[in-house]
């Protein structure tokens, strides 16, 4: 039995193909882990606020010093992180917008990645403390980034790998549904994407 951690950034609902993706990686988790608990957070229905400086002074304030205005301003990261930590595995909406993630997914990001928290500084350079967690990333994009003249504007899978890796999870799988507004692709991209974690998750 399993904790599943599934995050959504997708503002599309239930026309958002990467939600699509995550529901479909989950409940092929949920077959092969009988007994699984879900915990499913929209990052956009739960408001994850983008950093500002309540934020920051509430994350470099030692715990005992910190006021009420700064427990109020750390709540979200504390609940964030807790989460994240609580998850055996972690499922990741990360539709392309512009060539990267959704902003509450960067936010998201930008309140679970803490020194002292999720990574250290140590002689040897930082340290990732988030570690022995299995991350699938459900990618969907309306052009084919993957491979072709298009592959280097593709923000979202280098740097999810990159700030994942940073805090430690490294055993990260991507999934990914494109060419979605390609006419001759997009008929079958999503068949394509739920065939593969069928047959891969």
């Amino acid at each position: 039995m399993k904790t599943i951690l599934h995050l959504i950034s997708s503002p599309r609902r239930e026309s958002s193909v990467s939600i699509q993706i995550g529901k479909a990686i989950v409940a092929k988790l949920q077959q092969k882990y009988p007994g699984s608990k879900v915990n499913e957070v929209n990052l956009l229905e739960n408001n994850m606020p983008h950093l500002d400086a309540p934020h920051l002074q509430s994350f470099f304030t030692p715990e005992e010093q910190l006021t009420s205005e700064d427990r109020d301003a750390i709540v979200h990261s504390n609940r964030a992180i807790g989460q994240l930590m609580d998850a055996d595995i972690i499922v990741i909406g990360a539709p392309m917008y512009n060539f990267t993630i959704h902003s509450s997914l960067k936010a998201w990001i930008d309140h679970i990645t803490r020194a002292g928290k999720t990574f250290r500084y140590t002689e040897q350079g930082p340290e990732g403390l988030v570690k022995n967690k299995e991350v699938y990333v459900a990618v969907a994009s309306g052009g084919i980034y993957s491979s072709g003249p298009y592959e280097p504007y593709d923000f979202v899978i280098p740097y999810i790998k990159s700030i994942l890796g940073f805090l430690g999870m490294t055993d990260v799988k991507i999934y990914r549904a494109e060419g979605l507004n390609i006419p001759g692709v997009k008929e079958n991209a999503l068949e394509k994407t739920i065939a593969e974690i069928k047959q891969r998750v």
